[in-house]
């Protein structure tokens, strides 16, 4: 249910933005436009808790001897917390209000504790309202993730 309150909030949001954008001209998407980078450390809680934040219970997610049985070094990030940190990245941007309308992600490299990932995107295409962006995390290792976003901006979204 949104509010009065919610409303005015909305409203003041969308006409920052768009003041900020005509201040700004290059601050508004376009094609080739490479957003600010956003680093992570990569700690045991973070693993641990996306994992139990998304009910992946996999071993390999908390347990570091259990990993190693398995073959890991130590224990690993789910994809689904991965997902949510590419979510929190493009939404950090473009702002709360702002919509994923598809996440398309592959994972590589593993994100292992005492590591930091370096989120990067670049948006690629942008059709009125809505703003495609290739999103890339590496860590020490690779890429964590690579894929493309597809976002509706606030100015719209509902």
């Amino acid at each position: 249910m949104t509010t009065d309150a919610d409303a005015t909030a909305d409203g003041i949001a969308v006409a920052e933005t768009r003041a900020a954008r005509d201040a700004d001209p290059a601050a508004a998407p376009r094609p080739g436009l490479e957003l600010p980078p956003l680093t992570l450390p990569i700690t045991r809680t973070l693993i641990v808790s996306g994992a139990i934040a998304s009910r992946d219970y996999q071993d390999v997610h908390h347990d570091a001897e259990a990993a190693g049985e398995k073959g890991s070094p130590d224990i690993f990030m789910n994809i689904l917390t991965t997902n949510g940190l590419v979510g929190r990245y493009l939404t950090d941007h473009f702002g709360a209000r702002s919509v994923l309308r598809k996440v398309a992600i592959r994972l590589g490299a593993p994100n292992y504790p005492g590591d930091t990932m370096v989120l990067r995107g670049t948006i690629t295409d942008v059709d009125g309202s809505t703003v495609q962006v290739r999103v890339v995390g590496a860590n020490g290792l690779g890429n964590h993730v690579t894929g493309t976003v597809t976002v509706e901006l606030a100015a719209v979204a509902r």
